[in-house]
């Protein structure tokens, strides 16, 4: 990941559940201005991981290419916010 940009995913949605194709990212909860603190969350050795802020459920999937979520909804850009 030190060759990229950390992705960032939301859950404006309120979904249950969010599948990733990256363990390592930021959730930055709902869509700005109703953000929490943009965290940086590591799976490890996990395939799964809630997040300490919203609760969202984020899955990792390997089918997903690095950045992207299922839905693709739920990734973050920072310029069109």
């Amino acid at each position: 990941m030190a060759n990229n940009s950390t992705p960032h995913f939301h859950n404006t949605e309120g979904l249950r559940q969010i599948e990733v194709g990256s363990k390592e990212f930021q959730c930055v909860g709902a869509l700005p201005p109703f953000d929490h603190p943009h965290i940086y969350i590591d799976m490890g050795k996990d395939n799964e991981v809630v997040c300490p802020y919203c609760s969202t459920h984020y899955v990792f999937s390997s089918r997903l290419p690095a950045g992207a979520s299922n839905p693709a909804s739920a990734v973050f850009h920072a310029d069109a916010a």
